[in-house]
């Protein structure tokens, strides 16, 4: 493979010693930078330390991080070592941690100096962890990484360098995290992979690049971008967190060419008053690309209409079993396309698992790649497999005669009212364009007749305050653009909870609201 400069991809000590001051990272708010030079020196001394801690090529780290510089020093350490390494969400419970721990096989963990007293009683509670460090001061159990990147031992150390890869777990939002198995290549130390191969050629990665990282790295997408922009000798603007206003005074800031963004950081943008928007110069952006959840057409066109035919998305997930992808163009000569396939052959099914034609909703199949795996869990393995072999994510959708597909629901958000299937999206686009929503959820909730009712949860924008009048327009706003069917029964006003990476908890709405009766929010 390639850069934009026609020389091969190059490994990371190249770009150090070509230019080390280069910036690899910065923190978008503070300016701290994290140069290239710095980047391979650290990253090869904590490899070193891993090593001569008696780690080796397929063994299994976690990282316990919160957004800084530090995380992709850990991640890259154990890429070039050979070894898999696991993000952690840092607001799990102590419990949830403890099982991904047991559950990935980690003998090492590294984590930041803000959680470090939940990791010290983990750690108690995790006797196989050999290996324990920190971002902060170190105790008597975690070792200081700073105390690591200063040793000039762990330079004469002798790696044995070769690719790693990410094992990521799901986010839990439909029950326990799932560990996704990725079977690292141990390919040699700077080989890209194919999904960071394909991000480099397909949004034009190159040593111009200036990547924002407004989420959290802990997430598959965010990371996973950061190391294949580093690839490319680009440089990756982190933000600790996300913040509307700080997000576009970054991209002016920095220059900023590329980012990844999920729908929620759209909607809360768009909430900003004009004025204020038309305060920043965003003129440098190139690729603004969102993934990981549903975007209502209202909003993309919003953004849209904003930024102009910059706007991306790709549908796919941490299984790395097909992908779709959509440019601006296409989006608007299809509006509401998650994308055509590029990897993997795009498959729509019914409940017997048999092919469906265009226009008719069912389960999304991918083929033509490696099977899902999940980590220690054979009986959810083989539950993704269609009788041919195909796998699925769970989700339900339709394709068009050109091939475009539309996701309709995921197969546990769908509701089953009287006998018939309600796909909650569709009613969430109708009421997403209404002015006095913010955002909207639509869920099933028990009725002892028709087996479920259709509710939506509405989170009105800050300015507004719930009213019963307020409730019964939106109810009619929707009867009058949707089947009275699909309409919600029930109404609720209240705030909308997600994963700090944007994922709405749908499973928490309806544990809130399964005994709720009437429409009173």
């Amino acid at each position: 493979m390639t850069n934009d400069h026609g020389s091969p991809l190059q490994r990371l000590c190249d770009y150090a010693s070509a230019d080390p001051s280069r910036p690899a990272f910065v923190m978008a708010k503070s300016g701290e930078v994290l140069s290239y030079a710095m980047l391979e020196e650290r990253s090869r001394r904590v490899a070193g330390y891993l090593q001569h801690m008696g780690l080796k090529r397929g063994d299994h780290i976690a990282m316990l991080m919160v957004n800084g510089l530090d995380c992709p020093v850990v991640a890259l350490a154990a890429q070039r070592s050979g070894l898999y390494y696991t993000p952690l969400n840092y607001r799990l419970t102590q419990g949830e941690i403890e099982f991904i721990l047991r559950d990935c096989g980690a003998t090492a963990l590294v984590v930041s100096r803000e959680v470090l007293d939940c990791a010290q009683i983990v750690a108690r509670e995790s006797p196989q962890l050999t290996v324990l460090l920190t971002t902060g001061d170190g105790s008597d159990a975690f070792v200081s990484l700073s105390s690591v990147y200063a040793n000039g031992y762990y330079d004469e150390t002798v790696l044995d360098e070769c690719e790693g890869d990410m094992m990521l777990y799901s986010s839990g939002t439909t029950g326990r995290p799932k560990g996704v198995v990725r079977t690292a290549s141990f390919a040699p130390w700077g080989t890209p992979t194919r999904s960071e191969r394909m991000l480099l050629t397909m949004y034009r990665m190159d040593r111009g690049t200036v990547l924002l990282s407004p989420a959290p790295l802990y997430h598959a997408a965010p990371l996973g971008w950061a190391m294949a922009a580093i690839r490319s000798g680009a440089t990756v603007v982190v933000m600790a967190k996300f913040d509307a206003v700080e997000a576009l005074a970054a991209i002016e800031q920095y220059h900023v060419t590329h980012t990844l963004m999920v729908p929620t950081m759209f909607v809360r943008m768009l909430a900003l008053p004009q004025a204020q928007r038309n305060l920043y110069d965003l003129a440098s952006l190139r690729y603004v690309v969102h993934a990981s959840a549903p975007c209502s057409v209202h909003v993309k066109r919003q953004m849209i209409e904003w930024l102009g035919p910059v706007i991306h998305e790709f549908y796919a997930g941490s299984e790395g079993n097909g992908c779709c992808v959509v440019s601006t163009e296409e989006w608007l000569a299809h509006p509401g396309t998650v994308g055509r396939a590029l990897v993997g052959a795009l498959h729509i099914l019914d409940d017997d698992e048999n092919e469906v034609p265009h226009g008719e909703v069912g389960m999304i199949y991918f083929s033509g790649l490696p099977p899902i795996e999940y980590h220690n869990d054979p009986e959810k393995s083989r539950s993704v497999l269609s009788k041919q072999g195909y796998t699925t994510l769970g989700d339900y959708g339709w394709v068009d005669q050109e091939g475009y597909l539309f996701i309709a629901d995921r197969r546990t958000d769908l509701i089953i009212s009287g006998g018939v299937n309600v796909y909650p999206r569709e009613t969430e686009e109708v009421l997403a364009m209404h002015a006095a929503v913010f955002e909207v959820a639509v869920i099933g909730v028990p009725n002892p007749e028709f087996g479920q009712d259709v509710m939506a949860v509405v989170q009105l924008r800050p300015e507004l305050h719930p009213s019963d009048q307020l409730r019964q327009d939106l109810i009619g706003f929707c009867r009058d653009n949707l089947a009275h069917y699909k309409c919600p029964k029930h109404l609720m006003f209240d705030e909308l909870p997600r994963t700090e990476t944007g994922k709405l908890l749908r499973r928490v709405l309806k544990e809130k609201y399964a005994r709720a009766e009437g429409g009173t929010s």
